[in-house]
């Protein structure tokens, strides 16, 4: 029961980004060919409220779930790391037509193919953690 609220929260930001169609493969279509304007409006709220919401982190002091206050380091100056992280990322969003937030959301809404998806997702994150040591951070 403790947990109940974080439950309560994904599955409203679940709704959120279905009623947005912010899941949808052809809104997703539309934004890699310049053709909406929607996805941005929703990425750039996203990005506005992300930014609003570390900042209150950080100056207010907020603890998580243990007790412990909540530390976020200040990123590496660089670009190298952020274009092939972003291009990788990006590609993988392009061809699969989904980016990792809304896996769990198309297949509670029946898209049973996104499985795929996710496998793969579960794929890239295990190898990711074997060869973390190896790659320029």
């Amino acid at each position: 029961m403790k947990f109940i609220k974080f439950l309560l929260v994904g599955i409203i930001f679940g709704i959120v980004l279905t009623k947005s169609e912010a899941v949808s493969w052809y809104r997703i279509y539309e934004m890699f060919h310049f053709q909406s304007f929607h996805m941005y409006g929703i990425i750039m709220t996203a990005v506005i409220v992300g930014v609003i919401g570390v900042q209150l982190i950080k100056r207010t002091g907020t603890k998580d779930i243990t007790g412990q206050p909540i530390n976020i380091p200040d990123k590496d100056k660089g670009w190298k790391n952020y274009i092939i992280g972003g291009t990788i990322f990006g590609l993988g969003w392009g061809l699969v037509g989904t980016c990792p937030g809304p896996i769990f959301i198309l297949i509670g809404a029946g898209f049973i193919g996104i499985g795929i998806v996710f496998i793969g997702a579960l794929l890239g994150t295990y190898l990711y953690g074997i060869l973390k040591d190896k790659l320029p951070h």
